[in-house]
Protein backbone atom coordinates (compact mmCIF):
# COMPACT_ATOMS: atom_id res chain seq x y z
CA UNK A 1 0.00 0.00 0.00
CA UNK A 2 1.25 3.27 -0.49
CA UNK A 3 1.20 6.03 1.95
CA UNK A 4 1.10 9.50 0.41
CA UNK A 5 1.77 12.48 2.48
CA UNK A 6 3.52 15.36 1.17
CA UNK A 7 1.50 17.64 3.56
CA UNK A 8 3.15 16.06 6.68
CA UNK A 9 6.52 15.70 5.24
CA UNK A 10 6.70 19.84 4.10
CA UNK A 11 5.28 20.17 7.74
CA UNK A 12 8.04 18.38 9.53
CA UNK A 13 10.52 20.31 7.20
CA UNK A 14 9.54 23.51 8.46
CA UNK A 15 8.71 22.43 12.28
CA UNK A 16 5.15 24.09 12.98
CA UNK A 17 5.70 27.14 13.34
CA UNK A 18 7.31 27.76 9.65
CA UNK A 19 11.45 27.82 10.53
CA UNK A 20 13.54 24.99 8.57
CA UNK A 21 14.87 22.11 10.92
CA UNK A 22 17.21 20.85 8.17
CA UNK A 23 20.22 22.92 9.39
CA UNK A 24 19.78 21.37 12.88
CA UNK A 25 19.16 17.61 11.49
CA UNK A 26 22.17 15.73 10.33
CA UNK A 27 19.99 13.18 8.30
CA UNK A 28 19.15 16.04 5.81
CA UNK A 29 22.26 15.47 4.33
CA UNK A 30 21.45 11.97 3.11
CA UNK A 31 19.52 10.95 0.07
CA UNK A 32 15.85 10.75 0.18
CA UNK A 33 14.98 7.29 0.60
CA UNK A 34 17.82 6.88 3.16
CA UNK A 35 16.62 9.45 5.34
CA UNK A 36 13.23 7.47 5.21
CA UNK A 37 15.17 4.22 6.07
CA UNK A 38 17.01 5.65 8.73
CA UNK A 39 14.12 7.14 10.23
CA UNK A 40 12.70 3.77 10.14
CA UNK A 41 15.57 2.20 12.01
CA UNK A 42 15.62 4.79 14.64
CA UNK A 43 12.16 4.95 15.34
CA UNK A 44 12.26 0.89 16.21
CA UNK A 45 15.16 1.54 18.39
CA UNK A 46 13.92 4.15 20.34
CA UNK A 47 10.32 2.43 20.83
CA UNK A 48 11.50 -0.73 21.50
CA UNK A 49 13.68 0.42 24.13
CA UNK A 50 10.51 2.78 25.48
CA UNK A 51 8.85 -0.61 25.67
CA UNK A 52 11.68 -2.56 27.85
CA UNK A 53 11.38 0.64 30.22
CA UNK A 54 7.57 0.35 30.50
CA UNK A 55 7.40 -2.85 31.10
CA UNK A 56 9.55 -2.95 34.01
CA UNK A 57 7.26 0.13 35.32
CA UNK A 58 4.08 -1.93 34.56
CA UNK A 59 5.59 -4.35 37.33
CA UNK A 60 5.16 -1.63 40.30
CA UNK A 61 2.35 0.51 38.64
CA UNK A 62 -0.93 0.03 37.69
CA UNK A 63 -0.68 -0.90 33.87
CA UNK A 64 -3.73 1.68 32.33
CA UNK A 65 -2.07 4.48 35.00
CA UNK A 66 1.18 3.85 33.66
CA UNK A 67 -1.11 4.11 30.09
CA UNK A 68 -2.27 7.47 30.58
CA UNK A 69 0.94 8.85 32.47
CA UNK A 70 2.93 7.47 29.51
CA UNK A 71 0.90 9.75 27.10
CA UNK A 72 0.16 12.68 29.22
CA UNK A 73 4.26 12.96 29.74
CA UNK A 74 4.15 12.86 26.37
CA UNK A 75 2.15 15.76 25.95
CA UNK A 76 4.24 17.63 28.53
CA UNK A 77 7.63 17.05 26.75
CA UNK A 78 5.83 19.02 23.94
CA UNK A 79 4.81 21.94 25.96
CA UNK A 80 7.78 23.92 24.94
CA UNK A 81 7.52 23.52 21.00
CA UNK A 82 4.28 24.43 21.59
CA UNK A 83 4.93 27.79 23.63
CA UNK A 84 7.37 28.47 20.76
CA UNK A 85 5.15 28.11 17.80
CA UNK A 86 1.66 29.42 19.39
CA UNK A 87 -1.31 26.72 19.83
CA UNK A 88 -2.95 27.80 16.58
CA UNK A 89 0.20 26.20 14.87
CA UNK A 90 -1.02 22.96 16.49
CA UNK A 91 -4.63 23.10 15.75
CA UNK A 92 -5.50 20.18 13.30
CA UNK A 93 -7.78 20.49 10.25
CA UNK A 94 -10.95 18.73 11.82
CA UNK A 95 -11.26 17.16 15.41
CA UNK A 96 -13.27 14.00 14.58
CA UNK A 97 -10.23 12.54 13.02
CA UNK A 98 -8.11 12.90 15.61
CA UNK A 99 -10.96 12.41 18.31
CA UNK A 100 -11.62 8.67 16.50
CA UNK A 101 -7.72 8.14 16.11
CA UNK A 102 -7.68 8.86 20.31
CA UNK A 103 -10.66 6.47 21.21
CA UNK A 104 -9.36 3.68 18.56
CA UNK A 105 -5.56 3.83 19.58
CA UNK A 106 -6.68 3.95 23.62
CA UNK A 107 -8.52 0.98 23.17
CA UNK A 108 -5.47 -0.87 21.27
CA UNK A 109 -3.59 0.40 24.15
CA UNK A 110 -5.51 -0.65 26.73
CA UNK A 111 -5.41 -4.64 25.55
CA UNK A 112 -1.56 -3.51 25.44
CA UNK A 113 -0.67 -2.66 28.72
CA UNK A 114 -3.27 -5.23 30.15
CA UNK A 115 -0.84 -8.06 28.22
CA UNK A 116 2.39 -5.91 28.36
CA UNK A 117 3.88 -7.29 31.96
CA UNK A 118 3.04 -11.08 31.01
CA UNK A 119 4.70 -11.39 27.78
CA UNK A 120 8.12 -11.63 26.94
CA UNK A 121 9.63 -8.60 25.05
CA UNK A 122 10.48 -11.01 21.89
CA UNK A 123 7.06 -12.32 22.34
CA UNK A 124 5.52 -9.02 21.94
CA UNK A 125 7.61 -7.75 18.95
CA UNK A 126 6.66 -11.01 17.14
CA UNK A 127 2.87 -10.74 17.37
CA UNK A 128 3.56 -6.59 16.76
CA UNK A 129 4.55 -7.71 13.33
CA UNK A 130 0.89 -8.73 12.54
CA UNK A 131 0.05 -4.84 12.64
CA UNK A 132 0.59 -4.42 8.66
CA UNK A 133 -1.74 -7.63 8.19
CA UNK A 134 -4.34 -6.46 9.40
CA UNK A 135 -3.30 -2.38 7.77
CA UNK A 136 -4.31 -4.63 4.91
CA UNK A 137 -7.74 -6.21 5.65
CA UNK A 138 -8.86 -3.25 6.83
CA UNK A 139 -8.05 -1.02 3.58
CA UNK A 140 -9.59 -4.01 1.96
CA UNK A 141 -13.18 -3.49 4.37
CA UNK A 142 -13.25 0.00 4.94
CA UNK A 143 -11.37 1.79 2.19
CA UNK A 144 -12.92 -0.49 -0.57
CA UNK A 145 -9.67 -1.32 -1.72
CA UNK A 146 -9.00 -3.89 -4.65
CA UNK A 147 -8.94 -7.44 -3.01
CA UNK A 148 -6.21 -8.98 -4.44
CA UNK A 149 -5.17 -12.93 -3.93
CA UNK A 150 -1.79 -11.85 -2.65
CA UNK A 151 -2.96 -10.08 0.68
CA UNK A 152 -5.28 -13.06 1.54
CA UNK A 153 -2.12 -15.38 1.10
CA UNK A 154 -0.20 -12.56 2.98
CA UNK A 155 -2.54 -12.87 5.55
CA UNK A 156 -2.78 -16.99 5.99
CA UNK A 157 0.86 -16.87 6.11
CA UNK A 158 0.69 -14.26 9.21
CA UNK A 159 -1.60 -16.23 10.76
CA UNK A 160 0.52 -19.53 10.34
CA UNK A 161 3.35 -17.47 12.38
CA UNK A 162 1.03 -16.26 14.66
CA UNK A 163 -0.20 -19.76 15.47
CA UNK A 164 3.92 -20.79 15.93
CA UNK A 165 4.40 -18.10 18.65
CA UNK A 166 1.45 -18.43 20.59
CA UNK A 167 0.89 -21.84 20.49
CA UNK A 168 3.26 -23.47 22.77
CA UNK A 169 2.19 -20.86 25.83
CA UNK A 170 -1.30 -21.27 25.82
CA UNK A 171 -0.80 -24.30 28.47
CA UNK A 172 0.67 -21.67 30.70
CA UNK A 173 -0.43 -19.74 32.94
CA UNK A 174 -0.24 -15.78 30.99
CA UNK A 175 -1.27 -17.79 27.85
CA UNK A 176 -4.15 -16.10 27.36
CA UNK A 177 -2.35 -12.64 27.50
CA UNK A 178 -0.93 -13.51 23.92
CA UNK A 179 -3.80 -13.47 22.38
CA UNK A 180 -4.86 -10.35 24.64
CA UNK A 181 -1.85 -8.80 23.18
CA UNK A 182 -3.39 -9.85 19.53
CA UNK A 183 -6.18 -8.35 19.65
CA UNK A 184 -4.22 -4.87 20.10
CA UNK A 185 -2.94 -5.44 16.58
CA UNK A 186 -6.36 -4.95 15.20
CA UNK A 187 -6.96 -1.32 16.51
CA UNK A 188 -3.60 -0.18 16.19
CA UNK A 189 -3.85 -1.51 12.20
CA UNK A 190 -7.10 1.18 13.19
CA UNK A 191 -5.47 3.89 13.77
CA UNK A 192 -2.74 3.58 11.37
CA UNK A 193 -5.59 3.66 8.97
CA UNK A 194 -6.90 6.79 10.30
CA UNK A 195 -3.46 8.19 10.47
CA UNK A 196 -2.72 7.92 6.96
CA UNK A 197 -5.65 9.88 5.87
CA UNK A 198 -4.79 12.50 8.70
CA UNK A 199 -1.00 13.15 7.19
CA UNK A 200 -2.92 14.40 4.10
CA UNK A 201 -3.62 17.38 5.84
CA UNK A 202 -1.83 17.66 9.11
CA UNK A 203 1.88 17.41 9.97
CA UNK A 204 3.41 15.20 11.99
CA UNK A 205 3.48 17.46 14.97
CA UNK A 206 -0.13 18.28 14.97
CA UNK A 207 -1.00 14.87 15.10
CA UNK A 208 1.67 13.37 17.45
CA UNK A 209 0.07 16.18 19.93
CA UNK A 210 -3.19 15.45 19.06
CA UNK A 211 -2.37 11.60 19.90
CA UNK A 212 -1.24 12.53 23.24
CA UNK A 213 -4.00 14.50 24.12
CA UNK A 214 -6.88 12.56 23.20
CA UNK A 215 -5.50 9.40 24.41
CA UNK A 216 -4.71 11.15 27.79
CA UNK A 217 -8.19 12.02 27.91
CA UNK A 218 -9.56 8.29 27.11
CA UNK A 219 -7.16 7.14 29.54
CA UNK A 220 -7.73 9.05 32.84
CA UNK A 221 -10.96 6.98 33.32
CA UNK A 222 -9.61 3.96 33.03
CA UNK A 223 -6.60 5.11 35.32
CA UNK A 224 -8.28 6.48 38.21
CA UNK A 225 -9.57 3.16 39.75
CA UNK A 226 -5.95 1.98 40.33
CA UNK A 227 -4.22 5.39 40.76
CA UNK A 228 -1.31 5.35 43.49
CA UNK A 229 0.98 8.44 43.40
CA UNK A 230 4.24 7.60 41.87
CA UNK A 231 7.30 8.00 43.62
CA UNK A 232 10.61 9.89 42.41
CA UNK A 233 12.17 6.61 40.30
CA UNK A 234 8.43 6.29 38.72
CA UNK A 235 7.89 9.93 37.60
CA UNK A 236 11.33 9.56 36.17
CA UNK A 237 10.58 6.60 33.97
CA UNK A 238 7.16 7.79 32.93
CA UNK A 239 8.79 10.91 31.78
CA UNK A 240 11.22 9.76 29.82
CA UNK A 241 8.75 7.17 27.97
CA UNK A 242 6.95 10.31 27.13
CA UNK A 243 9.72 11.67 25.64
CA UNK A 244 11.07 8.42 23.97
CA UNK A 245 7.30 7.61 22.48
CA UNK A 246 7.13 11.16 21.19
CA UNK A 247 10.39 11.29 19.66
CA UNK A 248 9.51 7.71 18.19
CA UNK A 249 6.32 8.55 16.48
CA UNK A 250 7.79 11.67 14.89
CA UNK A 251 10.46 9.89 13.54
CA UNK A 252 7.99 7.04 12.65
CA UNK A 253 5.75 9.89 10.61
CA UNK A 254 8.88 11.10 8.90
CA UNK A 255 9.88 7.72 7.95
CA UNK A 256 6.37 7.30 5.93
CA UNK A 257 6.92 10.96 4.54
CA UNK A 258 10.51 10.20 2.61
CA UNK A 259 10.50 5.95 1.73
CA UNK A 260 7.92 3.91 0.68
CA UNK A 261 7.17 1.88 3.19
CA UNK A 262 7.70 -1.52 1.29
CA UNK A 263 11.34 -0.08 1.27
CA UNK A 264 10.97 0.50 5.22
CA UNK A 265 9.54 -3.20 5.87
CA UNK A 266 12.57 -5.46 6.20
CA UNK A 267 13.92 -2.85 8.74
CA UNK A 268 11.13 -3.67 11.43
CA UNK A 269 13.09 -7.18 11.67
CA UNK A 270 15.39 -5.24 13.70
CA UNK A 271 12.67 -4.55 16.28
CA UNK A 272 12.89 -8.35 17.09
CA UNK A 273 16.48 -7.96 17.44
CA UNK A 274 16.61 -5.29 19.54
CA UNK A 275 13.68 -6.48 21.32
CA UNK A 276 15.43 -9.14 22.06
CA UNK A 277 18.20 -8.20 23.26
CA UNK A 278 16.13 -5.89 26.16
CA UNK A 279 14.55 -9.14 27.54
CA UNK A 280 18.32 -10.67 28.07
CA UNK A 281 19.45 -7.81 29.60
CA UNK A 282 16.68 -6.81 31.78
CA UNK A 283 14.66 -9.51 31.93
CA UNK A 284 17.06 -12.37 31.48
CA UNK A 285 14.67 -13.84 28.88
CA UNK A 286 16.06 -16.01 26.06
CA UNK A 287 13.70 -15.78 23.24
CA UNK A 288 12.72 -19.56 22.04
CA UNK A 289 12.87 -20.70 18.51
CA UNK A 290 8.90 -21.36 18.00
CA UNK A 291 8.98 -17.54 18.71
CA UNK A 292 12.09 -16.58 16.32
CA UNK A 293 10.50 -19.11 13.57
CA UNK A 294 7.06 -17.66 14.23
CA UNK A 295 8.56 -13.77 13.67
CA UNK A 296 10.37 -15.17 10.92
CA UNK A 297 7.16 -16.25 8.87
CA UNK A 298 4.75 -13.39 10.07
CA UNK A 299 7.51 -10.65 9.09
CA UNK A 300 8.51 -12.95 5.56
CA UNK A 301 4.58 -12.64 4.90
CA UNK A 302 4.61 -8.85 5.66
CA UNK A 303 7.20 -7.62 3.48
CA UNK A 304 6.03 -9.76 0.91
CA UNK A 305 3.22 -8.34 0.45
CA UNK A 306 4.39 -5.13 1.03
CA UNK A 307 6.84 -5.25 -2.15
CA UNK A 308 3.89 -6.76 -3.80
CA UNK A 309 1.56 -3.56 -3.18
CA UNK A 310 4.48 -1.49 -4.24
CA UNK A 311 5.33 -3.32 -7.29
CA UNK A 312 1.31 -3.00 -8.37
CA UNK A 313 1.25 0.58 -7.36
CA UNK A 314 3.92 1.80 -9.73
CA UNK A 315 2.05 -0.54 -12.45
CA UNK A 316 -1.04 1.25 -11.94
CA UNK A 317 0.47 4.72 -12.04
CA UNK A 318 2.50 3.62 -15.22
CA UNK A 319 0.72 4.13 -18.44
Amino acid sequence: MDFPNPSAERGFRKGAGGRSLANMNPLARLPRAAQGLAYAILAGLILTSMNAVMRVLTHSMDVYQAQFLRYFMGLVVMLPLIMRDGIVAYRPHGMAGQAWRGLVHTAGLSLWFTSLPHIPMADLTALSFTTPIFIMLGAVVFLKEKAVWQRWVAAAIGFAGVIVVVAPRMSGEGGIYNFIMLGSAPLFAASFLITKALTKRDSPQVIVVWQSITVSIFSLPLALPGWVWPDAAQWGMVLVCGLMGSLGHFCMTRSFSLADISAAQPLKFLDLIWAAGWGLLVFSEVPSQTTLLGALIIFTATTWIARSEARRARNTKDP
